[in-house]
């Protein structure tokens, strides 16, 4: 068996053409949807994957604000920081691209930023909104992830679920989002007794480890579908790559999650900007 192609460049090309159908309505009606990226410290990747972003927004017609903070920043001065751009009627979404430096309470400045503006899908309000199924903004990789199932026309009702991994901007509402589907969820992480007997069992895998290579082929169960949710150096995610001989439905690493993710963040962000433009109007 040779898996087919969840192909999360091609339908985040439909969906941002769609965002910049959006941005351009909103800009001849007055507004112009503003997207701030929030980056403490010099981390390569991070500085790399905040560029994208920027490049989308671009892309798209949506403008940016950047805000590059020194690594040394302590939490009180970073959230200072945000609490600022959530009081700024022109921003309307805020991303703190993480993760922040290990000195930081990440979880505070998550909570600096304002409900409206969290496009990112980050706080706390924003996780009850996801779980409870009520109007809110989603994080951004899980609601990435579903809106690739989606267009791909994977049923998810019923399908025992797997999320390898309990972060609480990927795994956690990844399975949260599951369950508002239908779908029967099961959580793995590091202290789960025979992982790979759990994976063998599920429809739907999504591996959000941060381990390359971690998921292997002899985990999978024929016929699965399996998200692979990890990016790491070499362009590998956490699923080995031949495990694609084994599902029926597999994401390419690149080309898979990561695309679906900035799509969804640029969407999210307009959505704001609507929202605030209808408040305003």
């Amino acid at each position: 068996m040779t898996a087919r192609i969840l192909d999360g460049a091609g339908t985040a090309t439909a969906l941002l053409a769609e965002v910049a159908d959006r941005v351009s309505a909103l800009r001849a009606a007055g507004t112009t949807p503003r997207l701030a990226t929030v980056l403490v410290g010099d981390d390569g990747a991070s500085r790399t994957y905040v560029q994208m972003k920027v490049n989308r927004c671009a892309d798209v017609g949506i403008d940016s604000l950047r805000v590059d903070l020194g690594g040394g920043i302590t939490t009180s001065e970073l959230v200072g920081a945000i609490s600022e751009l959530s009081a700024d009627p022109t921003v309307h979404g805020i991303l703190l691209q993480h993760p922040v430096p290990g000195h930081i309470n990440e979880r505070a400045a998550f909570e600096a930023i304002a409900p409206e503006k969290d496009v990112d899908g980050v706080t706390l309000t924003s996780f009850a909104a996801m779980s409870l199924g009520v109007p809110g903004f989603q994080s951004c990789t899980p609601g990435g992830i579903v809106r690739l199932l989606d267009a791909h026309g994977v049923e998810l009702r019923g399908r025992n679920s797997v999320v390898v991994g309990r972060s609480p901007i990927l795994g956690l509402p990844m399975g949260m989002l599951l369950l508002r589907r239908d779908a029967t969820v099961t959580y793995c992480h590091s202290r789960t007794v025979d992982l790979a007997d759990v994976v063998r069992r599920s429809d739907l895998v999504v591996a959000a480890v941060g381990r390359p290579d971690f998921i292997q082929p002899a985990w999978i169960k024929p016929g699965a579908v399996v998200v692979d949710a990890g990016y790491n150096a070499g362009n590998r995610g956490d699923v080995d790559p031949a495990a694609a001989d084994v599902a029926d439905w597999f994401t390419p690493v690149p080309g898979g999650v990561g695309p679906m993710t900035i799509a969804t963040l640029l969407e999210q962000t307009v959505v704001a900007a609507e929202r605030c433009h209808g408040a305003g109007a």
